[in-house]
Order: structure tokens, then sequence, then C-alpha cells
């Protein structure tokens, strides 16, 4: 395609910022899996009124790790480690699977 063309082709539309952003299917669903768990810590951090110090104690980790995923840094966040951060706060995950749209 020359620059000319490129100029006036149609945007891309995504489902997602993470499909928009990764380089590939795997990436962005393993990031789209981690925003949510990140999300259901941060909620579990401020439904309960909890400091940063006490939610580091119900998660098993520092109170600087607390303050990463509070200002969601998602590069410092496996899917394991926050897995394993939701289990120690007593909240169970469950995935659901389904056929991804051809």
């Amino acid at each position: 395609m020359t620059k000319q063309a490129e100029k006036f082709a149609a945007p891309q539309c995504f489902d997602s910022v993470w499909d928009a952003i990764c380089d590939t299917t795997e990436e962005a669903e393993n990031m789209k899996l981690r925003t949510e768990v990140m999300a259901a810590l941060e909620r579990f951090v401020k439904d309960n009124g909890l400091t940063q110090v006490r939610a580091a104690a119900a998660f098993g980790v520092t109170q600087p790790r607390v303050s990463d995923l509070m200002r969601r840094k998602f590069d410092r966040f496996s899917l394991d480690s926050l897995l394993a951060m939701a289990t120690r706060a007593g909240l169970r995950a469950h995935i659901t699977l389904q056929k991804a749209a051809a």
C-alpha cells in the first residue's frame, strides 16, 4: 500500500484496547484476564475500606505491590500472581471459555 493509500485507509475496529495494542491474540487475552482480576482486587480494597497496608496483609504481598495494583501497573503482575492474591483474600475466580468469533 502506498503512503497516499495508507492515509485514506479505513480505520481498524477492535473489541478491546488490548486487541489493538498487543502483538498476539494470546497476549491480548491474557491482558484482558489480568485487567479483570486487577479490577476485582481494586474493588475488594475499596468495598472493604482497606488501607494499602491492610490490603497487602489480605493479599499476602507488600504495600508497594498494592500501590502498583491500585495504579494499574499491568506490566508488574502476572495472571498467576493476581489469582494468588485474590485467593488469599478469599475471592474465587471462575473462567468461562467459549469459541472465538471468526
